[in-house]
């Protein structure tokens, strides 16, 4: 499995750096756009919804929001979708510190509809990312945040990993791996100031707001944890060997980056 998980990996990759370096704008909403709608159909399966016609339905609606975001997003309304999108992860959180007690989220109709705001407002989050000044270096801190909270706080929980962070949603996740999640995106943000000689004032606002977005990518992946619990599935898909589906690599961003671009907004340099 950790040879699959690697070779995987060394594919998938250099793909998402090349979609981040080397696509125009217009270009990378499509690419982000084709992802976000792999992520959609498996999001339809852990939504309740499990024939075909019904998964293909709801991949539409989410281009549509897509559509809608994009015509936000030219209007400078952006906010309108992203805004939202933060309560729902807020409301998520919620539910994961509840579960297994009853909520909202076991309702088909409202993950179907939090499915659709959280993956077109990820979408619009990424796209306006690199439209950015220098957005290429902001995409990249997002995906190494992401990355450096995953990494960290497995090989953390393997050394120390002693206290279950959510044991019902995910038994092997601890509090002590997501503490070293936490070290290594603090790492990450320090190199990342350092190469680009960023003030001491913006350091410290991006390293507050780094670590807050390393956390909240890590609720995002225990709720989707929680949707996959409630389906009765391991993986959203089977479409990346090693490593399940689309939805599997992408959840810590769909939490992440709505938070992220929202908080680089008040950032004086970007």
């Amino acid at each position: 499995m950790l040879k699959q998980r690697i070779i995987t990996a060394s594919i998938l990759a250099p793909l998402v750096l090349c979609g981040v370096f080397l696509l125009p704008v217009m270009g990378f909403a499509i690419f982000f756009a084709l992802v976000t709608l792999i992520g959609a159909w498996e999001w339809a399966l852990l939504s309740g919804l499990k024939k075909s016609l019904h998964r293909l339905a709801f991949c539409f609606f989410v281009l549509v929001a897509i559509g809608i975001s994009s015509w936000f997003y030219e209007t400078g309304h952006g906010y309108f979708v992203l805004l939202p999108a933060v309560v729902v992860w807020l409301m998520a959180i919620f539910w994961i510190c509840r579960y297994p007690t009853s909520g909202l989220w076991e309702k088909s109709l409202v993950r179907t509809l939090c499915g659709v705001l959280l993956l077109s407002a990820a979408w619009l989050s990424m796209v306006e990312l690199k439209a950015l000044e220098s957005g290429n270096a902001w995409l990249l801190l997002i995906l190494l945040i992401v990355w450096a909270a995953d990494i960290g706080a497995y090989f953390s929980g393997k050394r120390w990993g002693r206290v279950k962070l959510a044991p019902h949603v995910s038994p092997g996740k601890t509090r002590e791996g997501m503490y070293g999640g936490l070290v290594a995106v603090g790492l990450t943000v320090l190199a990342f100031s350092w190469w680009n000689e960023l003030t001491l004032s913006s350091v410290v606002y991006l390293m507050l707001l780094s670590l807050v977005v390393g956390l909240v990518s890590v609720m995002g992946d225990l709720f989707e944890s929680l949707l996959k619990r409630h389906a009765g599935v391991k993986d959203s898909g089977t479409i990346l060997p090693g490593h399940g589906g689309v939805l599997d690599r992408i959840d810590s961003i769909l939490a992440a980056a709505p938070l992220y671009y929202l908080g680089l907004t008040f950032l004086p340099i970007v």
